[in-house]
């Protein structure tokens, strides 16, 4: 298990009152340093996935290991909350002080570190996020993508090994999502393992690897390539593929000699060019 920042092995999870299982004996590794989106319609249980992979939610069977522990206790799932942290859909449900920097504080404040050290990660934190010129504002005069890296440096002071992102751009603007999808990204390149939940699958084509979840179980997992390339497999589930792989899909079945993995608008603009110099 060390080897990787998370497993879970057939682990279930059922809310109360719920007649189904939200996570029926999913089983999966996330490997240390990479960036692994998780997708999925809603009430596919990939945002319950998310919880158990940081000790949110204790599941009702199987085992979850987080940096090679397990998480079978209250103190161990308390400890996997430091080393896996969690940003969340709505920034607003992570704010609770009246300042920036008060805000970014808090979680450290909580695991007792000294005060001067909480200084220094702070700073750290908002500078690596782009808000250290907001450190004395009060959160409320925000905008939502700026409220997300607030967010985003309360959990990076921490300095956890592990990022859950849970929809946490579902709520902003084009231009918000691709800010907060681009700093996941070199904070991955920066070493930490990102486990990125979402629906947007422009999003998902960026990352390393997928795991395509529905009615609780993982339907689909593979490379970006590997996953969009089973077209009709991915919308049968509910979801689209990015445009240019459905794109592709259509010319191919016109009868054109296309590949089907293709992700990209630059791809999808090589490969034309091919065809169009044969003719």
């Amino acid at each position: 298990m060390e080897e990787y920042s998370v497993s879970l092995r057939d682990v279930h999870f059922k809310y109360e009152n719920a007649r189904t299982e939200a996570v029926a004996g999913v089983s999966l590794d996330v490997r240390k340093g990479e960036m692994l989106a998780i997708l999925g319609r809603n009430g596919s249980g990939k945002s319950t996935l998310g919880k158990l992979m940081n000790g949110l939610f204790e599941p009702a069977g199987g085992s979850v290991w987080v940096l090679g522990k397990l998480l079978d206790t209250e103190e161990a799932r308390y400890w996997a909350r430091r080393e896996c942290g969690m940003v969340f859909q709505d920034p607003d449900n992570q704010m609770v002080a009246t300042i920036v920097e008060e805000d970014v504080a808090f979680g450290c404040e909580n695991l007792g570190i000294p005060s001067e050290e909480i200084q220094r990660r702070v700073e750290s934190a908002l500078k690596t996020v782009g808000m250290s010129d907001f450190a004395q504002t009060a959160p409320h005069m925000l905008s939502g993508g700026q409220k997300q890296r607030v967010a985003i440096a309360g959990v990076l002071a921490m300095r956890p090994d592990i990022i859950v992102f849970d929809e946490s751009t579902s709520m902003l603007d084009p231009s918000g999502r691709e800010d907060i999808f681009k700093l996941a990204l070199e904070l991955n390149k920066g070493g930490a393992t990102v486990v990125w939940i979402t629906h947007f699958m422009e999003e998902a084509a960026r990352c390393q690897r997928l795991a395509v979840m529905s009615e609780g179980q993982i339907a689909l997992s593979g490379t970006p390539r590997e996953v969009f390339a089973k077209t009709d497999e991915v919308r049968s589930l509910g979801l689209d593929v990015p445009d240019m792989t459905l794109l592709a899909h259509m010319l191919k079945a016109g009868g054109l000699d296309i590949p089907e993995d293709i992700l990209t608008t630059e791809e999808m603009e090589a490969e034309l060019c091919r065809l169009a110099s044969k003719t």
